[in-house]
């Protein structure tokens, strides 16, 4: 945000730092800041001005903010939230971990999210009135057109051909704030991994330790999927060429096709969790479109969110799944690479939902 750039960055960084709210106005600062360097543009007292309110607003802001938290009532913090303990164990299908490859694009493309894709990557925008044509008008004749056109012509090429997982069912139990992997399915097995996550300070006090049983092993299920360095370089040579808007439809595409093949590889593990009257799936929403928001039994959750903001947890992940197996690697910035890749632990607990700790 502005207020964000404006005055956090600016208090730790000792050059000039701006804001711009899109690529567009970025352009225009860049030209600004060019053009004052050559002594051809002068300051806009108006405006520094406005931004000097801002910062003091900021800081009336943040002193209110700190002085309500030093006069606030200590929260005493619960060692464990309500979330219900009672609940059946799944049984996995094995233990360890497995490798898919092959993967064809029609198992996992109905799990494509079209509204991330059409709005969020690739900017398709609506005309508010009837001036223009609505978000649903853009997704008929240039979201879908665009979609069908890059699918085919991606598979022709065989850029699709490369998606692959690996994933694994890991015994495990909570101890505290901490989710242990074992070596066995057994409760007196050695701790091969530790899983710590911070738990909220207000609210429920939820952690992800706590839909994680422990007085009985659970099962942690953890999964990575990929699609392929191919992809990435296709849409690095249309950038190289110049070719902005097809790099950043396909590049779009090859972000929401990790997704999709997220989701799709998420519905089969909870299909492979075994309950007592089913399996964990069988909760799910029959139409996939239900899936984006959330209707199914569980969560998906990925190192450096709300819930479990520890990157460095990736590391521990990526020792379990070993996926240079199928081509990913991690990077000493805790990124994973080819970049159209993306990995998770899955929660089957039915209290199991997204949160900020």
């Amino acid at each position: 945000t502005r207020t964000y750039v404006e005055n956090d960055l600016t208090d730790v960084y000792q050059g000039d730092v701006h804001y711009a709210r899109d690529a567009f106005e970025g352009l225009r600062l860049m030209d600004d800041i060019m053009a004052t360097k050559r002594g051809e543009l002068v300051i806009d007292p108006a405006a520094e001005e406005k931004k000097l309110q801002r910062k003091a607003r900021h800081e009336r802001s943040r002193r209110i903010a700190a002085e309500r938290k030093a006069a606030a009532t200590p929260v005493e913090i619960p060692a464990r939230s309500d979330v219900a303990i009672d609940t059946p164990v799944a049984t996995p299908p094995f233990w360890g971990t497995r490798i898919v490859k092959g993967l064809s694009l029609s198992d996992y493309l109905p799990f494509l999210d079209e509204r991330a894709l059409f709005m969020g990557q690739w900017g398709l925008r609506g005309t508010r009135g009837a001036d223009g044509p609505s978000y649903d008008d853009l997704v008929e004749t240039e979201g879908r057109p665009r979609l069908r056109y890059w699918v085919d012509r991606l598979k022709s090429e065989g850029i699709l051909n490369h998606a692959a997982v690996v994933y694994g069912y890991f015994p495990a139990i909570s101890a505290g704030d901490e989710v242990l992997v074992l070596e066995s399915p057994t409760l007196d097995a050695p701790v091969r991994a530790r899983f710590p996550f911070p738990r909220q300070q207000r609210g429920r006090f939820l952690n992800i330790a706590d839909f994680i049983h422990s007085d009985a092993v659970d099962v942690l299920p953890l999964q990575l999927v990929t699609m392929g360095q191919p992809i990435a370089d296709f849409a690095n040579t249309l950038f190289a060429n110049n070719e902005y808007r097809d790099y950043l439809e396909v590049h779009g595409m090859g972000v929401q096709l990790t997704e999709a093949l997220a989701e799709y590889w998420h519905a089969r593990i909870r299909s492979e969790l075994v309950l007592d009257d089913g399996t964990v799936g069988d909760h799910d929403a029959t139409d996939t479109k239900r899936f984006f928001d959330l209707d199914y039994r569980g969560a998906r959750y990925s190192f450096g969110y709300g819930s479990c903001p520890d990157l460095e947890s990736r590391r521990t992940m990526v020792d379990l799944l070993q996926p240079q197996r199928i081509g990913v690697e991690l990077s000493e910035e805790l990124q994973l690479h080819p970049e159209q890749s993306t990995d998770a632990f899955v929660l089957y607990h039915p209290e199991a939902t997204y949160f900020n700790v």
